[in-house]
């Protein structure tokens, strides 16, 4: 991805988050793109600030958005960017 912000490590995705994804016919990298180029979908504007300086500072960073469905799908990269993780809101 070119327009990559930060390292994401392994990407997983858990089976709910799969589920649900494939519902609405979309598909883990769309979401995955999305939080990779800092456009951080409907979190918090406190969120999107704390994202905007853990890009530089290497703390978690942590997204949120809607799918299709209206699922809410959390996305987050670890503070070390071992890994990145897509889940639903039960499982966070």
């Amino acid at each position: 991805m070119s327009d990559q912000l930060f390292s994401l490590g392994q990407i997983v995705a858990t089976p709910g988050a799969l589920k649900a994804l494939k519902t609405s016919g979309e598909t883990p990298m769309d979401f995955i793109k999305r939080h990779a180029s800092g456009d951080w979908g409907v979190a918090h504007e406190d969120d999107k600030e704390l994202n905007d300086d853990a890009i530089w500072d290497g703390t978690r960073i942590l997204s949120v958005y809607v799918t299709k469905n209206d699922v809410t799908l959390y996305c987050i990269t670890e503070a070390d960017r071992s890994a990145t993780t897509l889940l639903i809101d039960n499982e966070y």
